[in-house]
């Protein structure tokens, strides 16, 4: 559980503040296009490094990748500094592409953690831990731009916000280095969580092509597309386009607040071992099924009255009454509940997604892999969803794309539970193929992945 707890943190600091970064709508700036561009490189970046991220664990190890790759979450978030002073966003635009770089790798080690760690009987509440204290980051993240903007008229982030996640994010970094090679790491009973062995480049390469001909993991490729696919929805057309600067701040700390309640919640079904694995993996099936369709169709009716935010020109939204602040309460409280609510749906969905791809093997560097595929095929979405955005998409078309895909997604979800068995494919003990000395000699404890 250290462990878990120490790359939860790690979470806390980097993506967490990344989250509460672009959870404010153009990371904060009024105009989206380069915040849009910016996240649209990285997740084509994203995608690449997903899918190999794990390798490049299992090859280079846990606390090294992990440090690193924090590093390029504060490049992206000081980027936004220079864009506050001279308007060009390539600068920004480019430490999105390495952020996807980084993001991609320290995912992969992340989820290899959080999945391969723990007993079977333990896995829902070890991803319900991590992500609680991974949103903490982004619900804290979310009072920083609240609190220094309060008394804000700009509809923009101040370079001290900026500077503040700058920080935070160097902290995560480090914190990266505390973390133990999981040869050194024994579980609660006593058992190892990996039999130290060696993996090399010629095979991970191999493994990487063999995902995409596992029918387990084809199947659920539009879950892993779906899941991250909301957000530029959520961000831009919804928390942007409605609310003023402040209470943008005020939405993301129940936002993120609300995924930790989920994780918590669902950690509770997840590992309930009165019930087989396969009827606690329907159950929270149909529970994510109905919660997100009921959420979508508030959202149609709420689409339904705007068409726009505000725009460069200095044309506000056309939203009814124009833009809500969080001290409106009569008119503003269903928007805010509502918001709230999609970061609650977005922790039972991406949950379940990691308890079940934690539920096909117990091999930490296949779950490194695995992860790595989960992550990759997310940021291909994520990418498509961004440059939807950033090509002025109309916001119902953007709605209704994203409904449409959820549908979709949930067929092939539910196959994968349906056939479910109450114990992985493989032991705790992952076993891994040895290789020869000069092979050893240039490699890395074999580790683990997952962003």
């Amino acid at each position: 559980m250290t462990q878990v707890v120490l790359v939860g943190l790690v979470c806390f600091l980097c993506p967490g503040m990344y989250n509460a970064l672009n959870g404010m709508g153009g990371g904060g700036q009024v105009d989206r296009t380069t915040g849009n561009n910016a996240n649209t490189a990285l997740y084509s970046t994203f995608i690449v490094f997903g899918i190999a991220g794990g390798s490049i664990v299992n090859l280079c190890g846990v606390r090294w990748t992990i440090a690193i790759s924090g590093l390029t979450y504060a490049l992206y978030s000081g980027s936004y500094i220079y864009l506050n002073h001279t308007g060009s966003g390539s600068f920004t635009i480019a430490a999105g592409a390495l952020l996807g770089i980084g993001a991609g790798i320290m995912w992969a080690a992340q989820g290899m953690i959080m999945v391969s760690y723990p007993r079977e009987e333990e896995k829902g509440r070890y991803i319900a831990v991590f992500w609680i204290i991974f949103n903490l980051g982004g619900m804290l993240g979310g009072v920083l731009p609240f609190a220094i903007n309060f008394h804000s008229d700009s509809n923009s982030l101040s370079d001290g916000v900026y500077i503040a996640f700058v920080i935070l994010e160097c902290l995560g970094a480090a914190l990266g280095l505390a973390l133990a090679p999981p040869s050194k790491v024994v579980r609660d009973d006593g058992t190892s969580v990996v039999m130290v062995k060696y993996t090399n480049a010629a095979k991970e390469a191999v493994e990487i092509v063999k995902l995409f001909l596992n029918p387990t993991m084809l199947a659920l490729l539009p879950m892993c597309f779906t899941s991250n696919f909301f957000y530029s929805y959520q961000f831009g057309p919804v928390n942007a386009s409605i609310f003023n600067i402040r209470t943008r701040g005020f939405n993301n700390i129940f936002y993120w607040g609300a995924q930790m309640a989920g994780a918590y919640a669902l950690s509770f079904l997840l590992d309930n071992q009165n019930m087989t694995r396969r009827r606690r993996g329907l159950f929270a099936f149909g529970i994510v099924a109905v919660f997100f369709n009921v959420i979508w169709g508030g959202t149609l009716k709420q689409q339904l009255r705007y068409t726009h935010g505000p725009l460069p020109s200095g044309e506000t939204t056309d939203y009814p009454g124009g833009l809500l602040d969080f001290m409106e309460t009569k008119r503003a409280s269903g928007p805010i509940i509502l918001y709230m609510l999609y970061g609650l749906g977005d922790a039972l969905y991406q949950n379940l997604a990691y308890w079940i791809i934690g539920s096909l093997t117990n091999d930490s560097q296949r779950l490194s892999r695995y992860s790595g595929f989960y992550k990759g095929i997310q940021s291909l979405g994520a990418t498509v969803a961004w440059q939807l955005d950033a090509k002025n998409v109309s916001y119902l078309n953007q709605f209704i794309g994203n409904w449409v895909l959820l549908v979709i997604s949930l067929f092939p979800m539910f196959y994968v539970v349906y056939n479910l068995t109450d114990h992985s494919e493989d032991p705790p003990l992952a076993v891994f193929e040895d290789v020869d000395k000069q092979s050893v000699a240039s490699a890395s404890y074999s580790v683990e992945k997952t962003v």
